[in-house]
């Protein structure tokens, strides 16, 4: 039976929505073609009409996976107020939905430990992928410096990512994840305030620095 270009589109589209998902809960490890063509109601063998390997399916679902946070991050900051960018993706970050949303949340936290057992093509396409997720978060901070904004775009981003895996894993105990959330949120914006320049006291003017 031969499909139209937009059913082949469709189906595309859920094996490799289906593989992120599983990306995120389980790892590669958790990604079976079997099971994911069946949910696409195709044998095992149509896989290969629309991924060349499974190693190729799991470089996309990398890519898939990181292009939606910042697709998020961004939709996020230019809602916000002008000045408040930063802000609006921190705050919709750390909260207690995105940390019990695994599957559909961020892949950072995620991803990380998966990057030891990846191909060097993963980890170029995550790596090429953080850093325009961190030239994004630069261009929400208060004017700074272009190194100075960089590396607060980092500190921020591993705040974020750290609060959020924390917070998971202490899900146990509600008080103790919150907290943790809280202090996450306080922390990734605490490099975010303009910096105001000091006036020189007039009495200080025309003095020699010693």
């Amino acid at each position: 039976m031969r499909y139209t270009r937009d059913h082949k589109a469709a189906t595309h589209e859920k094996i490799l929505k289906g593989a992120v998902m599983r990306l995120k809960e389980n790892g590669s490890a958790g990604i079976a073609i079997a099971e994911l063509m069946e949910e696409a109601g195709l044998t095992h063998g149509g896989f290969y009409a629309h991924f060349k390997s499974r190693d190729a399916l799991i470089e996309e679902s990398f890519r898939d996976a990181l292009d939606t946070t910042a697709r998020r991050w961004r939709a996020r900051a230019e809602k916000a107020p002008k000045g408040e960018g930063l802000a609006a993706i921190v705050n919709g970050y750390l909260t207690r939905e995105h940390r019990d949303d695994v599957s559909g949340g961020c892949a950072l936290p995620a991803l990380g430990a998966e990057l030891a057992r990846s191909s060097t093509k993963t980890r170029r396409i995550f790596t090429a992928k953080l850093e325009e997720a961190i030239d994004l978060v630069a261009s929400q901070h208060a004017e700074r410096p272009t190194r100075a904004m960089r590396e607060e775009a980092i500190g921020a981003i591993a705040t974020m990512v750290g609060s959020l895996l924390l917070a998971r894993a202490a899900a146990a105990d509600e008080e103790l994840s919150a907290d943790i959330l809280k202090a996450g949120r306080k922390k990734a914006l605490a490099g975010n305030e303009p910096r105001v320049k000091r006036a020189v006291p007039k009495s200080a003017q025309g003095k020699v620095a010693r």
